[in-house]
């Protein structure tokens, strides 16, 4: 069984990802209206019925715009933390909030979220590890500092969403005042490609197939740029940049498999061919 996943949007406009198998789906965040949310899924073919959860990594706009909507249309869960709920807008019938704890395990079907603590300027927010098959698929976006558990997790992930927020010479040179840049750049506030490419080169497995560049700045980076910037280290490794415009083409995540090894041979490990959705 794979995962399907695709950036629905990714920016600061608004930020919401899918992750499904053929049964059920998930998103993190949900900052975009139901509407687009409606709109982008059926062009993806990806029936909206399948969406059982929806999990929040912290309050901010971007990630939650279009929760309350959404959750009161189709009555799906949101798993948020109490103290992030207390710190947003969200308006939610608490009938269908859930509060979760980092590192524990969330069961939605067969999929397993995994949340745990992340460094962003927000109440209390978290970055998410999916899990399905012996698939793992990382939501990590609005982070500061690329800490040990965010190396961690990324070394356990088939395909990741992973910050590119700004270019470092964009952001010292552009227009944005300078409390903004501190904020940007400082350790709560969000990766540069240049964070995020060595964290990348330094922890990616062998086996990752997928990554899509994320939350990308509009005013302090460059799609082209950042995509050419990696791809000279991907590999095997497919790069992607997720839009803030529009829906990315869902991607079939499939595992790496361990052949069986046969008598006097040592142990190879390959890896399956990767289809597109």
């Amino acid at each position: 069984m794979s995962l399907s996943i695709t950036s629905l949007n990714s920016g600061s406009n608004g930020n919401c990802y899918y992750i499904g198998n053929q049964k059920e789906a998930i998103l993190i965040d949900a900052g975009i209206s139901c509407r687009e949310i409606e709109r982008r899924m059926k062009r993806l073919e990806l029936p909206v019925r399948k969406v059982k959860a929806i999990f929040i990594s912290h309050e901010h706009t971007d990630h939650i715009k279009g929760v309350a909507t959404f959750t009161k249309k189709y009555q799906v869960p949101v798993y948020i933390t109490r103290q992030t709920l207390v710190n947003s807008t969200l308006r939610v019938n608490n009938e269908l909030i859930i509060d979760f704890k980092g590192h524990e395990p969330v069961n939605i079907g067969d999929l397993t979220i995994i949340p745990f603590p992340k460094l962003h300027d927000a109440s209390d927010p978290y970055s998410f590890i999916v899990n399905c098959n012996k698939i793992s698929v990382g939501v990590f976006t609005d982070i500061g500092t690329p800490c040990q558990q965010l190396i961690r997790h990324f070394q356990q992930c088939h395909a990741a969403f992973l910050e590119t927020n700004y270019d470092e010479q964009m952001l010292d040179k552009g227009s944005y005042p300078l409390s903004l840049k501190n904020r940007i750049r400082g350790g709560l506030g969000h990766l540069s490609n240049k964070q995020a490419l060595e964290l990348f080169t330094k922890h990616k497995p062998a086996f990752m197939s997928h990554l899509f560049l994320s939350h990308l700045s509009e005013n302090n980076n460059c799609p082209r740029l950042v995509h050419e910037l990696f791809n000279v280290h991907a590999g095997n490794v497919k790069i992607f940049v997720a839009s803030r415009y529009e829906e990315t083409s869902v991607y079939q995540i499939e595992p790496s498999v361990t052949p069986k090894l046969k008598p006097g041979r040592r142990r190879i490990t390959s890896q399956l061919e990767f289809s597109f959705a």
